[in-house]
């Protein structure tokens, strides 16, 4: 399991070398499957380029992303092809609907179980938290994303406390085996 849960994605240098050292894989040849879908509003569709650009300033090449707007399901095999699934911000609730709708929130979970790695931005994170009846429940607790004040860095322990706040410049960081949590950024 690799997640890494953001408010604005790879905003850090810290959090740019954080995934691509997650990735564990040359940057020229990691596929990733971009997903635009919860950008449904002006202001999301206007941060659409620089979500592309988190991908490519890693050294991801065009021509091995995907753009992918769940407009359809996609099958295990194909998801498995991708490195990294980027989930982009925008509207929660229509995001969440179309993950659940085509099937792919139990795709995606089954391949974060099998090591996918997936950044989530904004409502990209939130699906994965108890913010909505449905959501796909990674983490149980609730999340807040675009905090001025987030929490401190370093491991999360257990019990989850009831609501975790992420900044801008921080992540959420879940690994597995056992399951850990780590907060990385300011």
């Amino acid at each position: 399991m690799r997640v890494l849960l953001t408010s604005a994605g790879l905003e850090t240098e810290e959090i740019k070398q954080y995934f691509m050292k997650m990735i564990g894989k040359d940057m020229l040849e990691v596929k990733a499957l971009f997903v635009p879908t919860a950008a449904i509003d002006a202001g999301a569709i206007a941060v659409l380029p620089k979500c592309m650009n988190d991908l490519l300033k890693c050294g991801i090449q065009n021509k091995n992303i995907r753009v992918f707007d769940l407009h359809t399901g996609m099958g295990m095999a194909e998801l498995q092809k991708y490195d990294v699934v980027y989930l982009c911000g925008g509207d929660t609730t229509y995001l969440l609907e179309r993950v659940n709708a085509t099937g792919f929130n139990k795709i995606l979970m089954e391949y974060i179980r099998a090591n996918g790695m997936v950044i989530g931005v904004s409502a990209g994170s939130l699906i994965f938290s108890n913010n909505l009846v449905g959501n796909l429940g990674l983490i149980n607790t609730r999340l807040e994303v675009h905090c001025s004040d987030g929490e401190t860095r370093g491991k999360v322990t257990y019990p989850i406390k009831d609501n975790i706040r992420l900044t801008n410049t921080c992540a959420l960081v879940i690994r597995e085996f056992p399951v850990e949590l780590e907060i990385v950024g300011e």
